[in-house]
């Protein structure tokens, strides 16, 4: 992922979020609708949300130390889970809380009847064009991947996020329209309790989405299948190595890529040429994988009698995966 598209996305639903929580407030304290308060605290999480995901971005790009030697890459992903949390507890769940007392208790809206309409048209023009912002950055890299697969395979976790809390943030505007309308048509409050019990299933099912996929992401993923095949070739273009024995794969930030394999050289070849070998079929790695920038080959004699036993390597040849699920 683009550092700078993906930080164009967050900033911008920062900012609609940010206008869009303060103007829901005052619809709130004006009118006592329920759908307006779970969409204003919504807000109000997804905007949290954005900043935490810019902190993570910027802790991320700190350097290696002793204690930490493969650098701080991962904190964008832990970043990332923090936000289905937040998303989880304070929108989905205040959503459906505040859905029942409404329900319990429901009551017309009497006072300022035209400001919760207005003001949910004027938050999904907003929406929208910071969705469009995310979808617009997302095709940058997305490339004939679907949605799906894009928000499931994406290494790096703003972008996926950024869309899937606009996207419910959009439905969300669309069912508080709803409820507030049948509301003010009916007199009958219970139209706002469905509209904000509805946001609040919302919340918790992208909130949940989005803890599956981290989790995937912090308990460390292997390359894609592209770039594990892109590897294997760039291994085995030149005469340095007759075969990969086992390889294994690990991101180790969204844009950076850990490889490790044992390798067969030559049985007559002396440490100097195994040496040279071994740098020159590392920059063939490099050249194809740019984001394999941290890779260690480790040389080694093929035997076909350990190969004449399947069972005991089974384990190393096995093939690497990418992608979550």
């Amino acid at each position: 992922m683009s550092a700078g598209g993906g930080t164009r996305a967050i900033i911008a639903a920062l900012l609609a979020n940010l206008g869009i929580a303060i103007t829901k407030f005052v619809a709130w304290l004006l009118s006592g609708s329920s759908s307006m308060l779970a969409e204003a605290v919504h807000s109000v999480a997804d905007t949290g949300n954005q900043a935490l995901l810019l902190v993570g971005g910027r802790r991320a790009q700190r350097g290696a130390t002793p204690q930490h030697p493969f650098g701080y890459g991962r904190e964008r992903y832990i970043y990332a889970f923090i936000v289905s949390i937040v998303l989880f507890s304070v929108g989905g769940l205040f959503a459906l809380y505040e859905a029942y007392h409404k329900w319990q208790h429901p009551e017309p809206i009497d006072d300022h009847q035209w400001l919760p309409v207005a003001v949910l048209l004027v938050a999904i023009s907003l929406e929208s064009f910071s969705f469009r912002t995310a979808i617009v950055e997302s095709n940058h890299i997305r490339g004939k991947a679907t949605w799906v697969q894009f928000v499931r395979r994406a290494k790096a976790p703003e972008l996926p996020v950024v869309l899937l809390e606009d996207l419910g943030a959009l439905l969300g505007l669309v069912f508080a329209l709803v409820g507030v309308s049948m509301t003010l048509v009916t007199g009958n409050g219970r139209w706002d309790a469905a509209g904000t019990a509805a946001i609040g299933l919302l919340l918790v099912t992208i909130a949940v989405i989005l803890a599956t996929e981290t989790k995937s992401l912090l308990l460390g993923e292997g390359a894609t299948p592209e770039d594990v095949a892109r590897i294997e070739r760039a291994v085995h273009e030149g005469s340095e190595v007759e075969r990969i024995i086992h390889m294994r794969t690990l991101y180790l930030g969204p844009e950076e890529l850990l490889v490790a394999a044992k390798i067969a050289v030559r049985p007559a070849s002396s440490a100097e040429h195994v040496a040279r070998d071994i740098d020159t079929v590392e920059s063939r790695i490099r050249s194809a994988v740019p984001i394999a920038r941290v890779i260690y080959l480790e040389p080694d004699i093929y035997s076909a009698r350990r190969a004449a036993r399947p069972e005991s390597v089974e384990a190393e040849t096995a093939p690497e995966t990418g992608g979550k699920g």
